[in-house]
């Protein structure tokens, strides 16, 4: 179980991240998003672990050979939300240089929010080596600990990112898309080293 908590907490600090951003963004966004936003991060990690398990167990050569490549496809995910995040941002603060109206930020759309999961999750498939041994009961309670401990450190992410997004108002997209590229580079030099 602390062995559990203890990966929870180190795969969800690029979600914590990103709730992060996605509060500095939309500080005024919706109750829905901000519930849906902890909700999809720690679903994705509670997932991507099983998955991983599951791959190991019954597919493990296809999904050897598929690892190499998490770290791309994190950093492709995550610079094209960063980027896009970033060119609107600066758009925003040009068209609009000190217009009252703009400071609820910018809508997150289910299906970048969906996006976003993958990306921050996507290495939790690795994990699905460290718990290979496991039974289904015991993999599948050790996913749940990850995912529960996802949403609690998402929840205080998004927190964080709305009351800093309130004060930063229009620079809040910019600093928002220069830390979901970090991230997306963090994750792929990360994996590069690791692998």
């Amino acid at each position: 179980m602390v062995n559990s908590i203890l990966l929870g907490v180190g795969l969800a600090m690029d979600a914590f991240s990103v709730s992060l951003a996605n509060g500095l963004n939309a500080p005024k966004m919706s109750r829905g998003m901000r519930i849906a936003i902890p909700v999809t991060f720690a679903a994705f990690q509670f997932l991507m672990p099983l998955i991983g398990w599951f791959c190991v167990r019954k597919i493990a050569e296809a999904f050897k050979a598929f690892q190499p490549v998490i770290p791309w496809i994190a950093l492709a995910l995550l610079l094209f939300i960063g980027g896009k995040m970033l060119i609107e941002g600066i758009r925003d603060n040009k068209n609009k240089a000190g217009d009252e109206n703009e400071e609820t930020g910018a809508v997150l759309k289910p299906g970048t929010l969906m996006v976003q999961g993958v990306a921050t999750s996507i290495d939790a498939l690795s994990v699905g080596f460290t718990i290979e041994e496991y039974g289904f009961l015991k993999a599948l309670s050790a996913c749940l600990i990850i995912g529960g401990v996802t949403l609690v450190i998402c929840i205080l992410g998004l927190f964080l990112g709305r009351r800093f997004g309130t004060k930063l108002a229009g620079k809040a997209s910019i600093l928002g898309g220069i830390i979901l590229i970090a991230i997306g580079i963090e994750i792929f030099v990360t994996g590069l080293i690791g692998g």
